[in-house]
């Protein structure tokens, strides 16, 4: 079953959270002439606060976010890269140093291994293909994100994929998965089943990270692989998944 927003929050413990910080006291904002950041909702508010944004001015606001304290030591934002038509929907954890230095999820030797698994099922980056990470910021030492900064920018992902409109999502890594399935099942079990969020179907597969430093298991990535290009094929044939 396929929670809604709010509810997957509560389930995290999280709602409500999204307040923004307090200005310093008589000094300028240092993203002054930025896009402004959309106003967050109100305590107990439902609605996503991005929701009448288009998406050049989603992008515009992701690159000047303010929202959570990694705003202060990242480089700048990392919205996505590909098509914004795409059928395909790749989703990592977040930007790591080479990302956040070049504005780009999935760069290095993590973005060449990536690559080639979508070069294995037919796909090309920037083709019929979008990337994106949950979030847009890169956490200092490349550390796993925590609740508050996935609650502040898990907006930002869910107006993608209604921009994007998506045929099917994969999940890269373990704590991509577990946050937008609501779930602490281990990647291993989450794998080989075709899930769904916000309604579109997504596959579980490792992170290439996680693939460079353990080769075993590109095996059971192929897997899954597999099993999401037979996905969109049944899609594609209106055949039940």
């Amino acid at each position: 079953m396929s929670l809604g927003r709010e509810a997957r929050l509560k389930v995290l413990g999280l709602w409500p959270v999204w307040r923004l910080r307090p200005e310093p006291a008589e000094e300028v904002s240092p993203l002054a002439g930025r896009v402004p950041v959309p106003d967050l909702p109100a305590r107990g508010a439902t609605v996503n606060c991005l929701d009448g944004l288009d998406w050049d001015t989603l992008v515009a606001t992701v690159k000047s976010c303010t929202r959570c304290p990694l705003s202060d030591s990242r480089t700048q934002g990392v919205p996505g890269v590909g098509d914004p038509n795409a059928e395909w929907l790749f989703i990592g954890e977040a930007p790591g140093a080479d990302e956040d230095r070049q504005g780009e999820p999935f760069v290095g030797q993590a973005g060449k291994l990536l690559d080639a698994m979508m070069a294995g099922i037919g796909l090309q980056r920037g083709r019929n293909v979008y990337i994106a990470n949950i979030l847009k910021s890169r956490p200092p030492g490349n550390r796993d994100p925590k609740p508050e900064e996935v609650a502040a920018c898990l907006p930002y992902l869910e107006r993608q994929i209604d921009l994007i409109k998506p045929k099917l999502i994969v999940v890269l890594g373990r704590i991509a998965a577990q946050t937008l399935l609501v779930t602490d099942t281990p990647i291993g079990k989450l794998r080989g089943h075709v899930h769904r969020y916000r309604g579109v179907p997504l596959v579980v597969t490792y992170h290439p990270a996680y693939l460079l430093r353990n080769p075993a298991d590109k095996a059971k990535s192929w897997e899954d692989l597999v099993l999401a290009r037979r996905t969109m094929h049944a899609l594609k044939n209106n055949v039940a998944t």
